[in-house]
């Protein structure tokens, strides 16, 4: 299996290509058909195992599929996360996977401040 036999828009296997990926995980050869014909899905998978890309990757093509210009303070997509860690790195593959599509996409931490969260 390859990321050729996913069907994924050009933009995003030009983009993994470029990050030098060839072969989906199996968390990815799994979930990103699924949600690419709009279903819901849980998936669990150790660390490391390209979860974050199993989501976004859809995401982009799905949205690439209806472009519409977005209107101002109206979202396409919320991705919510447990930590500012997480969000920061779902927020740099978002970066790194939708860098030649149209889509711009921020990070917004809140909740408490850190202090409190590292004691």
């Amino acid at each position: 299996m390859s990321f050729d036999n996913l069907n994924l828009i050009y933009p995003l296997q030009r983009a993994l290509s470029e990050e030098g990926y060839v072969e989906p995980t199996p968390i990815q050869e799994l979930s990103i058909p699924h949600l690419l014909n709009g279903r819901d899905m849980i998936g669990i998978a150790q660390t490391g195992t390209g979860k974050t890309a199993a989501f976004i990757l859809p995401i982009l093509h799905n949205m690439s599929g209806s472009y519409k210009a977005p209107r101002p303070r109206f979202p396409k997509v919320l991705v919510l996360a447990p930590t500012r860690e997480l969000a920061a790195q779902i927020g740099d593959s978002f970066s790194t996977y939708g860098k030649f599509t149209r889509f711009k996409h921020t990070v917004v931490f809140g909740g408490v401040g850190q202090m409190p969260q590292v004691k």
